[in-house]
């Protein structure tokens, strides 16, 4: 997937970045916290993985002319703004990376590549009506992976089943909006819109609440 960064509204951006394509980038607006996570990174794709992800929400807040605020993960290993205020998700795939901010709204965003193994896990994530109209589709059922684990990653909670809580209404290669909800778990029930996007053999889809 190629480098790509849009502004989605005024309080709003997304970025990906292509790993092996970074410019030797000053990672100077990084936190102290960061700094030392960073450091601490020992194996070479991690440390090409985390600095992507960092430099796409740099460039996405700048796209919405916000200050790179520093980002700390709560027990849960959801990433916030250490100033406390916006909301922030982080995915990576291979050779990509990408990161999604929003100053209002939590947010989700996740990479996948395409891969034969989606089906022949789809019945640990899917539930059998969207098993019924996915049939052994690879790219279908990577779709709607990704999808729900944009939704998971943006309600931000741990414990919440993505076949069970997780439900997607039917969609097929040319959807652009899904439409998706957490159910049954008590206190996260709500409705999600999860934007898809297809690039080869990667699939990049985001939700924001």
């Amino acid at each position: 997937m190629q480098t790509k960064l849009e502004k989605i509204s005024p309080l709003s951006a997304f970025a990906v970045n292509n790993i092996h394509d970074l410019p030797d980038t000053d990672l100077d607006f990084l936190s102290f916290r960061e700094k030392l996570s960073y450091a601490n990174i020992s194996h070479p794709q991690k440390r090409l993985e985390w600095k992507a992800a960092r430099l796409a929400v740099k460039s996405a807040l700048d796209l919405i002319s916000l200050p790179y605020p520093g980002f700390y993960k709560d027990p849960h290993g959801k990433s916030y703004p250490m100033d406390g205020y916006g909301h922030v998700s982080l995915s990576h795939c291979t050779h990509v990376a990408a990161a999604i901010f929003h100053r209002e709204m939590p947010v989700g965003i996740d990479l996948e590549n395409v891969r034969e193994k989606t089906v022949k896990v789809g019945h640990k994530f899917l539930q059998d009506r969207e098993l019924e109209f996915l049939h052994a589709d690879v790219l279908l059922h990577t779709i709607a992976w990704s999808a729900k684990e944009s939704i998971f990653k943006c309600q931000g909670r741990k414990g919440i089943s993505l076949k069970e809580n997780i439900s997607l209404q039917r969609f097929d290669a040319s959807t652009e909006v899904i439409k998706g909800r957490i159910s049954g778990t008590g206190n996260s029930d709500h409705h999600y819109e999860v934007r898809v996007m297809l690039e080869g053999d990667m699939v990049l889809t985001y939700t924001i609440w």
